[in-house]
């Protein structure tokens, strides 16, 4: 594979520092542009203002420098690429992909009791396709995306390759219903925005951690409903708490001590299956970079 037919991104929310989890995606993301020769693009997931953190996007950008990270071109902020996604959601209501939704939580919750199939502890709510057929003098509140466009709806399942996971299988009217694409409160929901911006920034190649690993079939629905190219995708292992939890933000995960960057790197690379000896920054990417080609030989 040649540089300019490789382009991989690293793609953060700002809602705090990075931590020993999300540096682990990071260098993995590093790792394969550079072994590919390609491209390696930095894009801050700001969409969901409310949970971003005032400079959180600029501590990000100094973590990464200081691990030796430093994107390829110019970082983009979603934040300013609203005309972008309304764009690809007109098309979507145009194509009838997409329709208004007037459903609360509260709503989709006491639906899904009456079927007697109420949520279970940790589960996502199953959109039960209350507005597909219209409002009946509703108020609408968000816009979702069908799962199919048939009617009565076919059940639409999605099989994609991991390069890491293997083979995998979500059937979408099952696992999430017809999802959100833009939100009750106005905001762009992640899955609209993460394709739209994969698509204008020509990512061929997404490296991310495997929590994010369930969002990949609505992605893939959406680049087939808009026209764009599906890139390759590799999930990587996640990084556990002391209870077993995936370690965020939200369950306490401390910023990374960069004191000494190289010893934060070499914890995320044994995470990635690498042994890297080198101690200062040049010789451990250097040799990691290495490392990582040898797992795709």
């Amino acid at each position: 594979m040649n540089a300019a037919s490789y382009v991989g991104r690293f793609a953060p929310s700002p809602t705090g520092p990075l931590h020993a989890g999300s540096l682990v995606a990071a260098l993995a993301s590093w790792l394969d542009a550079r072994a590919h020769g390609g491209r390696w693009l930095l894009r801050i997931e700001d969409v969901d203002t409310p949970r971003c953190v005032p400079g959180a996007d600029t501590l990000i950008i100094a973590q990464l420098a200081a691990c030796g990270l430093h994107a390829d071109e110019p970082p983009l902020w979603q934040s300013t690429r609203g005309a972008a996604y309304q764009n690809a959601l007109d098309r979507l209501l145009a194509a009838g992909w997409a329709y208004p939704c007037s459903c609360t939580r509260r709503d989709i919750d006491q639906a899904l009791r009456a079927r007697g199939t109420p949520k279970t502890r940790g589960a996502e709510l199953v959109y039960p396709g209350t507005c597909r057929d219209g409002l009946h003098g509703r108020t609408a509140r968000a816009v979702r995306m069908r799962t199919s466009l048939s009617a009565p709806e076919e059940e639409c399942e999605i099989e994609w390759h991991d390069r890491r996971l293997g083979t995998q299988r979500q059937r979408l009217s099952d696992a999430v219903g017809d999802f959100v694409l833009k939100r009750a409160d106005g905001l762009w929901a992640y899955q609209l925005a993460v394709v739209v911006d994969d698509a204008a920034q020509g990512i061929t190649h997404v490296v991310r951690g495997e929590d994010l690993a369930d969002n990949t079939p609505r992605q893939i629905l959406l680049q087939r409903a808009l026209g764009l190219p599906t890139p390759s995708y590799l999930h990587t292992p996640l990084v556990l708490g002391a209870d077993g939890e995936k370690l965020s933000k939200q369950n306490g995960a401390t910023a990374l001590d960069l004191r000494d960057p190289v010893s934060a790197l070499q914890d995320a690379a044994r995470v990635l299956g690498l042994a890297v000896a080198a101690v200062d920054l040049n010789g451990f990417l250097a040799e990691a970079v290495h490392a990582w080609q040898c797992t795709l030989a």
